[in-house]
């Protein structure tokens, strides 16, 4: 195999401290590479998360799925997404073996990881240790962590971030809109009774979901590469004044009562928190404030 540049690590969300470790590795591609033999970038991620195969059911909530995931590392510079199946086999190789095993194939003449990459049997190997097992094969450049706002950019605090509703925060750390994405559902249609239709996602267990509230956002369809963004109403929720008990996420495309998207592939993105669940005691006093949340959607995204 030609020679690569690869980056390694879990990379759940993508978020701007994985994006500089790609950008890292597409630069030492172009400068090592020549036209004769230009380098690949490969990045090796995990699933599933390794958390689920050693601490099972202590793993965390996923801010993407693998297939955006895939598709994010390869937006970021990746040549190629090399997805290793976590084991328990794999949980208990020794650093070296890890080293070995994944990258030895690849053919490294650099691989880049963040400063707190961890691998091997009980997270043993470190960056230090991967240099120098790398000695005579390949260079390891270690990459800091990323702060934005005083705050260290990781996969947890996105999560913490989405967890009390604060989208934009999120938004900051992923360097884009914190997007859920996934096929319409039917749901119970009140909201196209109230004025107001909806387009229902249900809420995946394993995916981290903001807060139970009302967000301003935008709904793209997935099926249309050159559809364009509508501006959305976004609820998160059960949905209480109406007694019900699954998550959802219903997204009102502001002034389109036309749209048919049931099992259309929409992606759903976030860009401020509104306010909190509501349970509403009359129909009226919903309708009254789903026209605050509408009129407030339009100051947000700045639509007349």
């Amino acid at each position: 195999m030609r020679r690569s540049v690869v980056a390694i690590g879990n990379f759940d969300g993508v978020h701007t401290g994985h994006q500089q470790l790609l950008r890292t590795a597409v630069e030492h591609a172009q400068e090592l590479g020549t036209e004769r033999e230009p380098l690949q970038v490969i990045v090796v991620t995990f699933w599933p998360h390794p958390m689920s195969v050693v601490a099972p059911g202590h793993q965390p909530l996923l801010l993407t799925s693998l297939s955006d995931r895939i598709d994010l590392l390869r937006r970021y510079g990746a040549d190629e997404v090399r997805v290793v199946q976590f084991t328990r086999d794999v949980a208990a190789w020794s650093p070296q073996k890890f080293v070995d095993t994944i990258l030895g194939p690849l053919n490294p003449a650099v691989v880049v990881v963040g400063e707190n990459f961890t691998f091997g049997n009980r997270a043993a190997g470190t960056p230090q240790m991967m240099r120098e097992f790398g000695k005579g094969r390949f260079d390891v450049d270690i990459i800091h962590l990323v702060s934005i706002d005083s705050e260290r950019t990781c996969s947890s605090f996105v999560r913490s971030a989405l967890a009390t509703g604060d989208v934009a925060a999120a938004a900051r750390h992923l360097g884009r809109l914190f997007r859920l994405s996934g096929v319409v559902v039917v749901g119970d249609q009140r909201g196209r009774e109230l004025g107001f239709p909806t387009a229902n996602l249900p809420v995946a267990a394993d995916l981290a979901t903001p807060a139970d509230g009302v967000y301003a956002g935008w709904l793209r369809r997935l099926d249309q590469p050159s559809a364009i963004r509508m501006p959305a109403a976004i609820s998160v929720g059960t949905n209480p004044t109406f007694d019900g008990v699954e998550r959802r996420v219903e997204s009102y495309v502001l002034d389109r009562t036309d749209l048919e998207l049931y099992g259309i592939n929409i992606a759903v993105e976030f860009v401020e928190h509104l306010r909190g669940q509501v349970r509403f005691g009359s129909i009226d006093e919903l309708i009254e404030q789903m026209n605050k949340d509408v009129a407030a959607t339009r100051v947000v995204l700045g639509i007349d």
